[in-house]
């Protein structure tokens, strides 16, 4: 079973999504990055990524991470702080912790191409 799966499929992560989002926009050390976005459409964006970084039905057909984050100047601290929300949100909605560290580490390697290293 698949990591979506096994969170519960889209209408979890949308849930998480939000979660999240609610998390990093309280957030003064990065909720700046998302001033002028449009959190709807960023929203979306983010669970279908999500769910197919997960091993959802759709394919992912977004920008590439260098792309989405080209010139935003991100630095370990907002890579890391943007974790933790996803982490507390994925907890928040009882998941296990096994499987939260298996999301964080799928993160995780999307880091040198977030940070442009």
């Amino acid at each position: 079973m698949s990591l979506y799966e096994k969170l519960g499929g889209a209408d979890a992560i949308s849930a998480v999504v939000d979660n999240f989002y609610d998390r990093v926009l309280a957030d003064p050390t990065i909720n700046e990055f998302f001033k002028h976005t449009d959190m709807e459409k960023q929203r979306r964006h983010q669970a279908a990524f999500i769910s197919f970084a997960l091993g959802g039905p759709h394919q992912y057909s977004g920008k590439s991470m260098e792309k989405a984050h080209e010139g935003m100047n991100l630095q370990e601290e907002h890579f890391n702080a943007v974790a933790k929300h996803l982490g507390d949100a994925l907890a928040d909605f009882n998941v296990p912790a096994s499987d939260i560290d298996a999301v964080i580490t799928h993160v995780a390697t999307l880091k040198d191409s977030i940070l442009h290293k």
